[in-house]
């Protein structure tokens, strides 16, 4: 007979309990199900979730191992861990200066052109120590993790030559092994073309393609390849053989796509059957109905456009009435999105996208893990799936978008250990 489980983690008297059971990733009316049980429990045993359903049930039960953790939720608000599918965390300085420039009428692409933007940062990552830029990047998972994000997608493309790619990646694999936030590695060469490339781009592209991506699947650090598929960095045609060689080389596709113009970027996107194009702010109806078709996420990042002053947000509401995989992510980085907190992300996309506080939870856990192929093992609250997991210091869900600007995030659990313990010791 097989042994029976025993619990290390138990919570009761969970007001409000979203599991996300049903299909993964959720598309049109499905994104408004979250699976919620009202009086609910939790069990977990070891890294895994044992069982989910009613709190009496849960709770007379389920066998507790010894020293098992019991949790009295209190009335509140669990969900799952949130999935951050697009960030840049691993930079040098910030650029606060280029906030400043815009504030005062600069364009994202004229300070870009006159030298700032990515090559700043480019510049600045490549001058700073391994050691520095890993003590920075880890103070900024640790953010993330206080606002609830356990599982992470981390980017290259602030080093633009292969040493400093590497540098990079080397840097996420090393804190995926020791943060507790799992980070999910993708190579981003082509982010933008550094300073002494600008006069011959397209020996960048055979750069990235002959050398960067064979060093990276050769050292097996990355699981994604990303490319900036924009006006004024990689057109199409780059885009297309720097992706095509990347897939070649075993890697996932990602694109940043039609972010500051329609350039095709979404329909390229989902030719190469990528898992996911970002940004889309300027995606043609017929890019995003060939996402539809190809089942290629739409990854959103609202903060992005709210932090360049942006008036136009990408039209969420088309894609998901599309038939979109719609996922939301913070896009942090230190130019165009300096920002930790997927919950700002959330109030952003309720109030500019028009997405309803279901939906949202909906975008950042099961269809943000199916941008990041991670849905057999987060986004959900079922058995098997890892106990990652948010107790929120809330009663309804749709707190989340209206009650915004603070950290709601209780206590999180990162497959099945406490990780952040936010409760106030008046709401203990």
């Amino acid at each position: 007979m097989p042994i029976e489980k025993k619990a290390s983690l138990l919570i009761t008297n969970i007001g409000q309990l979203v599991t996300m059971e049903g299909p993964a990733p959720r598309i049109g009316k499905a994104m408004s199900d979250l699976g919620l049980i009202e009086d609910a429990g939790l069990a977990a045993a070891g890294e895994e979730i044992l069982a989910v359903g009613k709190s009496k049930k849960i709770g007379g039960n389920t066998p507790l191992a010894e020293g098992c953790t019991v949790i009295d939720a209190g009335g509140k608000v669990v969900t799952p861990g949130f999935v951050d599918p697009h960030t840049h965390p691993v930079f040098s300085r910030t650029r606060e200066n280029e906030f400043e420039m815009r504030l005062q009428g600069k364009t994202y692409m004229e300070i870009a052109n006159a030298g700032g933007g990515i090559r700043s940062s480019v510049r600045d990552l490549r001058e700073t120590s391994k050691e520095k830029l890993t003590k920075m990047t880890r103070r900024r998972l640790d953010r993330m993790l206080a606002y609830g994000i356990t599982t992470c997608e981390a980017k290259s493309g602030y080093g633009l030559s292969t040493e400093s790619e590497i540098k990079q990646l080397e840097i996420i694999k090393e804190l995926n092994e020791s943060h507790p936030i799992d980070l999910v590695s993708t190579f981003l060469g082509a982010h933008e073309v550094p300073d002494e490339y600008r006069d011959k781009r397209e020996e960048y592209v055979d750069l990235v393609i002959n050398e960067m991506i064979p060093e990276v699947t050769k050292h097996n650090l990355a699981e994604f390849s990303d490319i900036f598929c924009e006006e004024g960095v990689f057109d199409i045609d780059q885009s297309r053989r720097i992706q095509a060689a990347a897939k070649k080389a075993g890697l996932g596709l990602k694109f940043h796509a039609d972010e500051l113009a329609s350039t095709g970027g979404a329909e390229l996107a989902a030719e190469l059957a990528a898992v996911s194009a970002d940004h889309l702010v300027y995606a043609s109806d017929e890019g995003i109905k060939a996402m539809a078709k190809s089942g290629t996420a739409a990854v959103l990042l609202p903060g992005t456009t709210f932090s360049l002053a942006g008036k136009q947000y990408a039209p969420a509401r088309k894609m998901i009435n599309e038939g979109v995989v719609v996922a939301l992510s913070t896009d942090c980085n230190p130019g165009s999105s300096c920002s930790e907190s997927l919950s700002i992300i959330i109030s952003l996309a309720a109030l500019q996208m028009r997405l309803t506080a279901a939906e949202c939870l909906s975008a950042v856990t099961v269809n943000s893990a199916y941008a990041l192929n991670r849905t057999s093992t987060v986004g959900q609250l079922q058995p098997g799936m890892l106990a990652d997991l948010i107790i929120w210091d809330m009663n309804d869900y749709r707190e989340l978008p209206y009650h915004y600007g603070v950290n709601l995030v209780d206590i999180v659990f990162k497959r099945g250990k406490q990780v952040v313990n936010n409760r106030l010791a008046g709401n203990a």
